[in-house]
């Protein structure tokens, strides 16, 4: 029977390396996921409010079948800005896709609504996205309310002055042989649930401030506020094997699976939810066996998003004990 054993993060995945960089007064922030030697890219945008870039490029069907960064943004579609800093650092280091002129670093991207925490005057630029990607190590990863998770809220039905504060977080699980790796940054117009209980974590706040609501009874009662434009849940899973273009992009949207089991309720026309796929190379992978870890890994990794979480920006975190 193969084994299965919890890692710590997407870094244990061989080939990835991580880097964040924010400002914690204007709470936004970048994370980079960097795969130097190229990586096998698939994306799945589940979401109805997405903000993104070269997610074409990620489809079957297109030429360019290897990424070499994904970029994970706060700042709305003006953080989009922070990929030219990323293929800059990576250009520099000779790092890209040769095109017989020029070295052509391949950076999709995804950017969340965080303007509406800490500072809309500041957004993630050329500059915050190169120092993301020169701050990148494979070790251990930070997680709570650093780099993209900096202005990360959840639970928003009620508005943002009863939203809760989240975060980014990470998991890896190995099975067999191959490592697979998620790191997401939740900031969902939902909340967050454990699902071995059930309980809600993270969500619209009582008018007392002592618990949390439910926002699909919320939603269904009619008493939601539709927070437009606030919301987006954003990551990447990375696959220490060897996948088709066609098998990344099948992985990236059984992923959204972890989503669906913590995040409620998700794919909203209010969240622009979306996942990347990274399959660094080794062993030969099952799709649907990689699939179904990526979605155990994307569902840890949102729960350690909110437990990593503190609060900021007057959004308190969630009360865990």
């Amino acid at each position: 029977m193969t084994s299965v054993a919890w890692l710590n993060g997407i870094t244990d995945v061989p080939g990835i390396r991580v880097g964040h960089a924010h400002d914690l007064t204007a709470l936004t922030g970048v994370t980079a996921v960097l795969a130097p030697a190229g990586a096998v890219v698939g994306v799945a945008v589940e979401g109805s409010a997405p903000g993104t870039r070269e997610t074409d490029l990620c489809r079957p069907g297109n030429l360019v079948e290897k990424a070499h960064a994904v970029l994970l943004c706060g700042g709305s579609a003006f953080g989009l800005a922070a990929a030219h800093g990323a293929m800059r650092w990576l250009e520099e280091r000779g790092i890209g896709l040769p095109t017989g002129h020029a070295t052509v670093p391949i950076v999709p991207a995804a950017v969340l609504y965080d303007l509406g925490v800490g500072s809309a005057a500041v957004r993630p630029d050329e500059a915050m996205g190169y120092a993301a990607c020169a701050a990148a190590t494979d070790g251990p990863v930070a997680q709570g309310c650093v780099g993209a998770g900096a202005g990360c809220s959840v639970g928003k039905a009620l508005g943002m002055d009863r939203a809760t504060k989240s975060g980014i977080g990470t998991a890896c699980i190995q099975v067999g042989e191959v490592r697979i790796g998620a790191i997401v940054a939740v900031n969902a117009f939902g909340d967050v649930r454990d699902p071995a209980t059930g309980r809600i974590l993270a969500g619209p706040r009582s008018d007392d401030g002592t618990g949390m609501l439910d926002t699909t009874e919320l939603l269904l009662a009619g008493a939601a506020r539709r927070a437009f434009s606030e919301n987006t849940t954003i990551g990447v899973v990375a696959v220490g094997g060897t996948l088709s273009k066609e098998g990344a992009n099948k992985v990236a949207r059984m992923a959204h699976d972890g989503l669906a089991r913590t995040i409620s309720p998700i794919h909203t026309m209010f969240d622009g939810d979306t996942l990347f796929c990274l399959a660094t190379g080794g062993p030969e992978v099952d799709v649907t066996a990689a699939g179904t870890a990526a979605a155990l890994a994307v569902e840890r990794a949102v729960l350690n998003a909110v437990r990593h979480a503190v609060a900021m920006g007057g959004l308190p975190a969630a009360d865990l004990g």
